[in-house]
């Protein structure tokens, strides 16, 4: 605790403490003096990154790791707009982020001057709420309130701005302290007996599990609604893991299987369960383009207003607590399997196919090598590219929040700094998977890890090309343009920042060299070239 007389950084930051903060992360600058030095003072670590978008990212990944609002710290201008991605990306993935900029003082900020932007409303599109502190006074409220609703259901990213002639102005006022988290009202009894009656008069049910499917109750009580009721289950890219693929239930994702075979799952369900559902993460028009299907919504938030998505019932309560009381009602729900399980055969066997010796290095081929060299609690944090697509349809995922995947906003660059927060946030080992395009921008964040000691992996898939747009390109129009890239020596360039690298040139080099390197306790690049 601080001396009587400190001033509003001081009690910025002794609120933060007060929240449970551990990291800070962010980038110095001249207006967050105040709070730089309040940091230091602190019990928590200010961490420096090498850019802002890494300090975002690096907080949305700790937010969606824990359940506890990740922070990142700015200063103003272009500092702040650097932020935007990995907040944005945190509004559209349900992470729960504070990020605070700092800003110049209040006698210039109604007039064009140095490096003066509107922060606040370019955040307000990107955030659940945002302010600027204009007044010491209001530093403990507006700090509880952005911890408060970034961590509501459904969670989000909040904002702050201090002007920094604010932060150094003295105040008496004290951190609030937190409160128990504002719980939801019990299911609607109604709208629970005409879900379980729906589910009961369905021949062909399916679960769709979504982001909000992936918080640890939700998942816990999924897995035994399932189990209860032989309902097959389908993941949206980002609910990997809410039931484990391991599970007979478990059809893993909306595109799994070679020949689509999930996505006939859904096509040929009668009744689809969506389950913590952001329609944001999977247009639903693709899995039920003619609108026909029943579906009742079980979710946090009404359900968006959408021709595709256009429930017969909305649950709107808490995840847990709306299956526990389907499980509790009268009704019987029961599946027959048959339905179902050719499908999932079929999938497991190609998701579980290891490559041929001499079969050239590939994304999929490489993903049952990797999976091996994991345990079920290892944490893999996927970029935007092609081995995006490659992971969510075919690497098994076995427990919540293992396989952290941007599919809100899907923005590249986050598997390196993504990778730095969930060292921090988690016991087990990390990987980051990520291509030649994600990966440069921001590869910088090695010198943040290996500053901070961190030890993991990245996953290095190499094709000198933005590869996902090519292959897009490539489906509409035969051929594709814009996307070429040239690349620096990667082995190099990692043992620069004096982490291990490695090249393998055979399939059992790689899978050796995975298995050696994923559980150890030092960085690492793997790079694999592929076709």
């Amino acid at each position: 605790m601080r001396p009587a007389g400190m001033n509003a950084a001081d009690l910025l930051v002794e609120s933060l403490e007060v929240e449970g903060v551990e990291y800070v992360f962010g980038l110095p600058g001249e207006e967050l003096e105040e709070i730089l030095f309040s940091l230091r003072d602190s019990t928590i670590e200010f961490v420096p990154v090498r850019h802002e978008q890494g300090a975002a990212f690096m907080a949305d990944v700790h937010g969606r790791l824990t359940g506890d609002a990740g922070v990142c710290l700015s200063t103003l201008g272009p500092g702040a707009t650097n932020l935007l991605t990995g907040v944005a990306d945190a509004h559209l993935d349900k992470s729960p982020v504070v990020a605070i900029t700092g800003q110049g003082g209040l006698e210039r900020l109604h007039k064009e001057s140095h490096q003066n932007l509107d922060v606040v409303n370019l955040f307000a599109p990107i955030t659940k709420w945002n302010t600027r502190i204009s007044d010491p006074e209001i530093v403990n409220e507006s700090v509880r309130k952005a911890f408060k609703l970034a961590e509501h259901e459904k969670p989000g990213a909040t904002h702050l701005e201090f002007p920094e002639d604010v932060a150094a102005t003295d105040t008496d006022h004290r951190p609030l302290p937190p409160r128990n988290r504002v719980r939801r009202p019990s299911p609607d009894g109604k709208a629970i007996e005409r879900a379980a009656a729906l589910l009961a008069d369905a021949d062909r049910p399916i679960v769709l599990a979504g982001n909000g499917g992936i918080r640890t109750r939700s998942s816990e009580r999924l897995r035994s609604f399932v189990a209860e009721t032989d309902i097959p289950v389908v993941a949206t890219y980002m609910g990997k893991g809410a039931v484990s693929d391991a599970d007979d239930h478990s059809l893993l994702t909306l595109d799994s299987g070679a020949d689509g075979q999930a996505a006939s799952a859904i096509d040929r369900a009668d009744v689809v369960l969506a389950v913590g559902y952001d329609i944001a993460e999977h247009d639903p028009e693709n899995w039920n383009p003619h609108q026909e299907k029943r579906i009742i919504h079980l979710d946090f938030e009404p359900a968006e207003v959408y021709a595709h998505y256009n429930p017969q019932v909305e649950v709107v309560a808490d995840v847990s607590a709306g299956l526990r009381a389907i499980q509790r009602t009268d009704t019987t729900i029961e599946t027959d399997t048959d339905w179902y399980a050719d499908l999932r055969e079929s999938i497991v066997a190609d998701v579980t196919r290891h490559p041929d010796p001499d079969e050239g290095f590939s994304i999929r081929r490489t993903l049952p090598l990797l999976r091996d060299a994991m345990a079920d609690e290892d944490v893999l944090v996927s970029d935007t590219g092609n081995h995006k697509m490659a992971i969510a349809q075919n690497f098994p995922t076995d427990e919540p929040n293992t396989c952290i995947i941007s599919n809100g906003l899907a923005t590249m660059g986050i598997a390196v700094p993504g990778a730095v927060a969930a060292d921090l946030a988690v016991d087990s080992n990390v990987v980051a998977a990520t291509g030649d395009g994600g990966f440069l921008m921001n590869a910088a964040e090695i010198e943040t890890a290996t500053r901070l000691g961190c030890g993991f992996t990245i996953l290095l898939f190499t094709d000198d090309d933005y590869g996902l747009i090519s292959a897009k390109q490539e489906d509409h129009r035969g051929e594709h343009t814009g996307t070429a890239l040239t690349n620096p020596d990667f082995v190099t360039f990692a043992e620069s920042f004096g982490i291990d690298a490695y090249r393998p040139e055979s399939w059992d080099e790689l899978g050796e060299t995975l298995e050696t390197v994923v559980p150890g306790d030092e960085m690492s690049l793997v790079e694999v070239p592929v076709e």
